[in-house]
Formats: C-alpha cells, sequence, structure tokens
C-alpha cells in the first residue's frame, strides 16, 4: 500500500480510487502507516507551504520514500532538505473539488527510487502514468512550470482567461515565455524550442479555454524565476513589467 498525506482534492480522490491501493494519511490519523519499515512509497499530496510540517511528521529513517507530486520550482527546497534525488512527480489529472471522482489527463511522469512503483500503481486504477530519467522529467517540470507562471501571470494583469490570453495576446504571451525559458532552461540544464513550447502550451490552454489563471504561491512559482533571474543576470523586462502592475515584484 501506498501512504498519501494530505486529505485534500488529489489525496482522497486517490484514495477514494482504491484505498487497497492508496492509504490515506490525515491530520490526525493514519500515523500508523508512516510508522512502518522503510521501503514502501509515501506520496505527499499537500500543498507546498505546508511541505515542511509533512517532513516534521515522518520520521527520518522515512524520508527516502517520500514521493512529491507537487507544482512548482521544488528543487531548491529538496536540496536544502538533503532530499535532492527524492522520487518526483507531476501529475495530470483534474479534481474538480475535495470529493469529487479524477478525471484522468494525460501521462502522470514519474522520476526516482520509487517511480515504478508509482506507475504501477497508478495505472492499477486506471490513471496514465509514465517512468521517465531525469532529463525528460526536467523538460516536463519546466513547460508545466513556465505555462502556470505564464498564464497565470497574464491572466490576472490582463483580467481574462487562458483561452483569451491565446487568442487575443499572443504576441505578449510568446515574449513572457521566451523571458521564462531563458532563466528556466539554463538554470535546470533544459533546452525546450520556443516555437514548438508556445504552441503546446497555446494549445493546452484552448482546451480548457475557460480557466482563470492567477499568481499564487510566490516562492514555487514566479518568485522563483525573480530570483534566479537576478542572480543570473538575465533581463526579464515583460515578466517584471507585468508583476509591477500587479504590485509584485
Amino acid at each position: 500500500m501506498i501512504a498519501v498525506i494530505g486529505a485534500g482534492r488529489i489525496g482522497t480522490a486517490l484514495h477514494q480510487r482504491d484505498p487497497a491501493v492508496f492509504g490515506l494519511v490525515d491530520r490526525h490519523s493514519g500515523d500508523e502507516l508512516l510508522e512502518r519499515d522503510p521501503g514502501e512509497a509515501i506520496l505527499v499530496a499537500v500543498r507546498n507551504d505546508d511541505l515542511p510540517a509533512v517532513l516534521e511528521r515522518v520520521p527520518a529513517r522515512r524520508r527516502a520514500d517520500l514521493v512529491f507530486i507537487q507544482n512548482g520550482m521544488l528543487r531548491p527546497w529538496l536540496r536544502e532538505q538533503g532530499l535532492a534525488d527524492a522520487t518526483r512527480g507531476l501529475l495530470f489529472m483534474a479534481v474538480p473539488a475535495r470529493g469529487a471522482p479524477i478525471e484522468p489527463g494525460g501521462e502522470s511522469p514519474f522520476v526516482g527510487a520509487h517511480a515504478p512503483t508509482l506507475v504501477e500503481a497508478f495505472r492499477a486504477v486506471g490513471l496514465p502514468a509514465a517512468l521517465v530519467d531525469a532529463q525528460a522529467f526536467a523538460e516536463v517540470e519546466l513547460e508545466k512550470l513556465i505555462w502556470n507562471c505564464a498564464f497565470g501571470l497574464l491572466c490576472e494583469a490582463l483580467g481574462c482567461d487562458v483561452g483569451t490570453v491565446v487568442e487575443d495576446h499572443g504576441e505578449r504571451l510568446g515574449e513572457l515565455v521566451a523571458e521564462l525559458l531563458a532563466v528556466g532552461g539554463p538554470a535546470l540544464g533544459v533546452e525546450l524550442d520556443l516555437a514548438a513550447l508556445v504552441d503546446r502550451l497555446s494549445a493546452y490552454s484552448r482546451s480548457i479555454a475557460g480557466y482563470r489563471g492567477a499568481v499564487k504561491e510566490w516562492r514555487w512559482r514566479n518568485g522563483w524565476f525573480v530570483e534566479t533571474a537576478r542572480e543570473r543576470g538575465v533581463a526579464t523586462p515583460v515578466h517584471d513589467r507585468l508583476l509591477a502592475a500587479l504590485g509584485r515584484s
């Protein structure tokens, strides 16, 4: 059994999908799953800002079993905690509300020691998943991060949904994606073709045209681009102007 920490939308949905495969650990119960001998995967399904509290709760001897599926730039925090080699995953599925069933999307990629276990478990309950290497994971990680940051910022700054960003503000979108790629690509050791990237991000946004993003999880998303750009001396004028218009910097 895979222990799932977090009774939010994702954790609850996985547990409901098959309780025999995904055992739930919430704020008040499930600690017996964390006390087991090392070797069984522990899926962490909490918000990024709740990660420190989770780490305090998990016995030190089980921390190598943690599997992180959060969006955003986790790498600096994982390094700080001595977890740079932890198993990672990115979920391509939707859970509209807590208690709602999972709406499967594309294949969720996993990398790391427990990746085969997670892929097998996801597939066993009808959720597409794939085992990937570190380079392939970094490419998907950066692409998803850029989508979250670019569309979240443009939606909030322009007061529109992602479909409108694509159809009416394509030039600005392309400029912003180019800036974020210039920062994130070298930082992750990833090379992505800009035109193809913009096309993929736009196609996905058209498929959920009514979704309206926003700037959130600052430390893990746009804030990481701001700090990394400063550290590397990369100019990001479009990103900076849009953030300034929202009172963020």
